[in-house]
């Protein structure tokens, strides 16, 4: 009767061991995103529909754009909906250097240690199954390193708290059904790479891969080679995220500098829930001393839009 208890004891034993095992290899399985770089690349580059748009002059008329702003009329802020704008970061100024694109106005975000973490705008639209997202930036002669930059969210809703699900997070594995993001970014290699870095996409989604102190920091994707930023002038910066089939690895992104397509990336389980929508972009430049050590860390922004489609380089002056 003993020998018989202890037969079954371990065959529960032996099953429980077996399931525990096969749960934590689907955990693993799922946490190791099949992302691709891709080789030979379809998406356009080079000049797209702004080329038609001298300095981007009503180029919100496009059928296929959700949301522009030149930055040539209103108040600070006045077409987005959320300003952070700490100890007056944000100001329009005159877009002084090499670029006739950009009109009389470009907004400063000033960033100055000890005193502010920098500042920008967001913007939450109305979304669609494949977004580009274009601005030209412009880092100051003495920028140091910026600890994030331009990003765009998912969130839950357009309304009340759910238009907040994508934001925060920071260390932790995004919900399927609650947010993912990715943003466009210098990055400084740890301080290897001239300030203010190279390029670099930093997303996080609930596939992601952890950290090795095992939290869940957003992961990078990049080039194996490409030219640090240079600082003092004007680049048009555009990327694009493709929305997945809800829990399903055919998500995109891709990111151009200057028209020129410098990385395409799929495979992404973006989402696991269909209303689970890239429905907001941050534009701003946030700085800490972590690795920055300049006082005063300036960037420029102008010519912002959002579209369906790929945009390109503002059309330039006659």
């Amino acid at each position: 009767m003993r020998h018989d208890v202890l037969s079954t004891a371990m065959v529960v034993i032996t099953v429980c061991l077996i399931s525990t095992l096969c749960v934590a290899t689907s955990i693993q399985a799922q946490s190791q995103p099949a992302i691709q770089w891709v080789e030979t690349s379809q998406l356009p580059k080079g000049q797209g529909f702004a080329a038609r748009f001298v300095a981007d002059r009503n180029i919100a008329s496009h059928e296929d754009v959700l949301f522009a702003d030149d930055f040539e009329t209103g108040e600070l802020g006045a077409k987005w909906d959320d300003i952070s704008n700490r100890a007056h970061a944000l100001a329009y100024v005159p877009p002084s250097g090499d670029l006739s694109l950009l009109g009389e106005r470009s907004l400063q975000v000033s960033a100055k240690l000890n005193e502010n973490t920098g500042g920008g705008f967001t913007k939450w639209f109305a979304s669609t199954d494949r977004l580009f997202i274009r601005f030209y930036t412009k880092f100051d002669a003495n920028c140091d390193y910026v600890h994030h930059f331009c990003t765009l969210r998912a969130n839950k809703s357009l309304e009340g708290k759910e238009r907040w699900s994508g934001f925060g997070g920071a260390g932790l594995l995004p919900d399927g059904d609650e947010r993912f993001s990715t943003a466009i970014e210098p990055w400084g290699n740890w301080g290897k790479w001239q300030p203010p870095g190279r390029w670099n996409f930093y997303s996080y989604w609930h596939t992601m891969k952890p950290s090795p102190d095992g939290k869940y920091w957003g992961n990078g994707f990049r080039p194996e080679e490409q030219p640090n930023i240079e600082r003092g002038h004007w680049i048009c910066v555009e990327f694009m995220l493709q929305h997945n089939t809800p829990g399903e690895e055919d998500g995109e992104q891709a990111y151009w500098i200057d028209g020129e397509l410098r990385g395409h990336w799929r495979g992404f389980n973006w989402r696991t829930n269909p209303s689970l929508l890239a429905n907001a972009f941050t534009l701003e430049s946030y700085v800490t001393d972590r690795w920055t050590q300049q006082t005063r860390n300036t960037v420029f922004f102008d010519n912002v839009v959002i579209a369906k489609q790929y945009i390109g380089p503002s059309g330039a002056p006659k």
